[in-house]
This record gives structure tokens, sequence and C-alpha cells, in this order.
């Protein structure tokens, strides 16, 4: 199976966890790997998630699937302290914002 990224851009919690549900099934059926790029106003989602200790965020989390929180969004949104703290790379080639060329150059879907 192929590589597949997965960029969350909106800041609505049930919309978030359809792509963590996503990133979950395709991992579960053998997609070889699986990146998760939080960017937008979902870059807000993370400090509710990590402190309620939702656990569909944390099996995503403990199964590496978080590529990246965007940097400049992280920033603007006011979250950018926390977001850096939580262990999950904070990017922003492009920008100030992970870039989705870089994961279509490597073979990402």
């Amino acid at each position: 199976m192929n590589k597949y990224a997965l960029f969350a851009f909106n800041g609505n919690a049930m919309c978030f966890v359809h792509v963590l549900l996503n990133a979950l099934d395709l991992k579960a059926r053998g997609a070889e790997e699986i990146s998760v790029v939080i960017e937008g106003e979902a870059v807000k989602l993370v400090q509710e998630l990590e402190t309620s200790k939702n656990p569909l965020y944390l099996k995503a989390k403990g199964e590496g699937l978080f590529a990246c929180i965007c940097k400049a969004c992280s920033a603007k949104m006011g979250v950018l302290e926390f977001n850096e703290s939580t262990g999950i790379p904070v990017m922003g080639d492009m920008s100030g914002h992970p870039s989705m060329a870089d994961y279509l150059e490597k073979g990402y879907q």
C-alpha cells in the first residue's frame, strides 16, 4: 500500500476526529506510512485533546501518526508555546507552514 499525508485544517473537533479515524484505519489496513499534518484552525485542538487525554488522539500520537503541527498557524492562534511542548514537531518550511509539495515529492498521496 502507499504513503498518505492527511492535512487537518478545520478547527472543529468532530472533523479532526475523522482525520484521526481515517489515519488509524489506513494504518490498520497496512498503509506503508501515514503522516497527519495539523494546520489552520486545527492547531488549537491540540491543547484541548492533550489536556482532556482524548483516547483517539493519544492512540494516534502513540503510534507516531502526527508528522507536525504548523508553526505559523500555532503562532497566529496563540498556541505555539503549548504545541511546542507536546513532543510533536512544530514546522513551517513554506512561509511558516508545512509544505504539501514536500510530501508529494516524497511519494505521499
